[in-house]
């Protein structure tokens, strides 16, 4: 979970790193460093510290930026506390190494090696470059074939030797490292992002590939020195996009960004009024023969998948099951071939949710990866992949990825019900009319950001909050209380209303914050009549209806007007409206929205 990012070229490393330190912060900022070596005179230069990547640029302002080749890092601490012993790059010996991921066995290696005497943080990392460190004796090559074969783990690992001053060398298992040619040289990261919008095309480097970065040339190796070649990728999406513009963070930006997000997930995927997944190489087949459905995913992607489970339970009658990647293997889960495995995940590299997948293949389920970066390491091990195409996604809250990953689940699920002889002419009428005016109608939720915000600031001093709702208004607000809890720090929990009764209900007091949802006919009264319960416990409730609703006079605090849309489509308004009203609340409590405290973005650890 942590930023690589390795630079050689003609240009100044240390300008070039600092940029793209600063769009890999998403993925750790408890500490950053560089380190940059300079072929002419042979110096050395290692900078690093706690905290953000601006305090390593202050830290770096007076250096001679005269070296061309060099290696940095962003760290999310998994061994050692943050601080600056612990920040990366580690130097020991002849070695100067980052790292990405968690060495299982640093402990025995020390004992192995007997490095103890040679270390000086508390980092499973610096063990790493000790090994190097003993094993290297000129030849790269063979110190790392040697070294990761004691490696147990996950790792990146991205390295630099003292008397080779002018390459740069990596290799993986898991965690991901892409890599790319641009006009001034050749770099390496672990995010496509960092690549800020300086190359078309990028190499994901394989697992247990060796790869030499030179000043004009990648090369890449197996472990018994034979050549690969490599694949190259394009970027689709624009990575310049990735600064915020004309908004203060990355995460208001993202969630005015849906609509066009979204677009771009439905085109080429409706053609002639019809669902088409031919542009994803989905098979019919796929969709109709499967007997049962099952999600693995983690936190937000989880969340989409609930979606997807309510809205293909009353649609298809297909059994579905909605798992934590983290716990999927731990609980003898039912997987055949019978099954059809859905893998959600932004950057396709969440570790839990590969493991997770890999299970699955392993007895018999076919795959489909819901992702939103080629390439990745989820996209590689599915069967099939449908793309999201939301773009880079910075702030570490997820939003037009979450809308982008439940729009590309109704576009397979309104396929799967075409191909299954679900939908009559009427129902797929219906269900392709909402689906096409899913950006127009998120928009309109988007020009009430200012209501929103209005709304936010009376929830600004409370120590919890609630959110309550019924079938898919539940399975929405999941999600909205993940959002609050994760950028304003506010205890939030969504509860099914109707299990109030049951005990929640003793935690509403006088003034306590609720946010209630009702967006679904069926369950319409059912859910007005429990948020009349709170009310009368005092609660200060929140609601967000649909706008045709009638609330028959009742009073709330506050009520905000949902555009009408049928059924499960009703998730992308509200959840829209959700977002800013999470993001209000962080933002004028003075907090860093995009950098909540404790997360990173992408999770590459289990």
């Amino acid at each position: 979970m942590c930023g690589i990012v390795g630079y050689n070229g003609k240009n100044s490393v240390t300008d070039q790193l600092l940029n793209s330190l600063e769009l890999l912060e998403y993925r750790g900022y408890d500490s950053a460093g560089i380190a940059t070596m300079n072929k002419k005179t042979g110096k050395i230069k290692i900078r690093k510290c706690a905290g953000r990547v601006a305090d390593l640029r202050r830290i770096c302002e007076n250096d001679k930026k005269i070296s061309t080749c060099g290696i940095g890092h962003t760290r999310w601490a998994t061994h050692g506390g943050v601080s600056d012993t612990n920040a990366h790059p580690h130097r020991v010996g002849d070695v100067l190494l980052v790292h990405n991921g968690i060495i299982e066995n640093y402990e025995e290696l020390k004992d192995h090696f007997m490095l103890h005497k040679d270390l000086k943080s508390q980092t499973d990392t610096e063990v790493v470059a000790a090994v190097l460190n003993r094993l290297y004796d000129g030849d790269p090559h063979e110190a790392i074939r040697k070294a990761v074969k004691y490696l147990k783990g996950t790792f990146s690992l991205v390295i630099m030797f003292v008397d080779r001053p002018d390459v740069i060398y990596a290799i993986r298992n898991v965690s991901p490292i892409v890599a790319a040619y641009n006009e001034n040289g050749t770099m390496l990261a672990s995010d496509v992002v960092a690549l800020a919008g300086t190359a078309d095309q990028y190499i994901v480097i394989p697992e247990y590939v060796i790869t030499e970065l030179h000043k004009k040339k990648i090369k890449l190796f197996d472990l018994n020195g034979k050549k690969v070649e490599p694949e190259f990728l394009e970027i689709d999406w624009d990575t310049t996009r990735a600064g915020k513009g004309k908004y203060p963070f990355f995460m208001e930006k993202e969630i005015m960004e849906q609509p066009e997000a979204l677009r771009a997930t439905l085109d080429g995927r409706v053609v002639n009024g019809e669902i088409d997944l031919s542009v994803d190489g989905i098979p019919d087949d796929i969709l109709k023969d499967c007997e049962r459905i099952c999600v693995v995913a983690c936190g937000t992607a989880m969340h989409a998948g609930l979606v997807a489970k309510a809205v293909i339970q009353r649609n298809l009658r297909i059994h579905m099951d909605v798992e934590y990647a983290s716990e999927f293997m731990y609980e003898d889960p039912i997987i055949d071939e019978k099954t059809l495995v859905l893998a959600i995940s932004q950057s396709g590299e969440t570790i839990d949710t590969l493991e997770a997948l890999k299970y699955a293949k392993k007895k018999g389920a076919k795959s489909i990866g819901i992702i939103n970066i080629k390439g990745s390491s989820i996209a590689r091990e599915s069967d099939y992949v449908m793309y999201t195409v939301a773009g880079p996604e910075i702030a570490v809250a997820s939003t037009k990825a979450y809308t982008t990953q439940v729009l590309t689940l109704l576009l397979l699920i309104g396929r799967m019900a075409k191909v299954r002889g679900i939908f009559d002419e009427e129902t797929e009428k219906i269900f392709m009319d909402n689906l096409l005016q899913v950006p127009e109608k998120l928009e309109e939720v988007l020009e009430k950001k200012n209501d929103i915000h209005k709304i936010a600031r009376k929830i600004l001093d409370a120590k919890d909050a609630f959110m309550l709702g019924r079938g898919l208004d539940y399975s929405i607000l999941l999600e909205g209380a993940l959002k609050l809890k994760e950028i304003s720090y506010i205890h939030t929990e969504a509860y099914a209303s109707g299990e109030l009764k049951h005990g929640t209900i003793a935690l509403i007091t006088e003034n306590t914050p609720v946010v209630a949802l009702v967006t679904q006919e069926k369950i319409k009264e059912k859910e007005l009549s429990n948020i009349r319960e709170v009310q009368s416990r005092g609660a200060s409730v929140v609601l967000f209806v649909r706008e045709d609703f009638d609330l028959a006079d009742a009073e709330y605090t506050d009520v905000l007007s949902l555009p009408v849309m049928t059924g499960e489509f009703m998730v992308f308004p509200a959840s829209a409206a959700l977002q800013l009203l999470a993001y209000y609340v962080s933002m004028d409590k003075g907090l860093d929205v995009d950098k909540p405290r404790n997360l990173a973005k992408v999770v590459t650890v289990e």
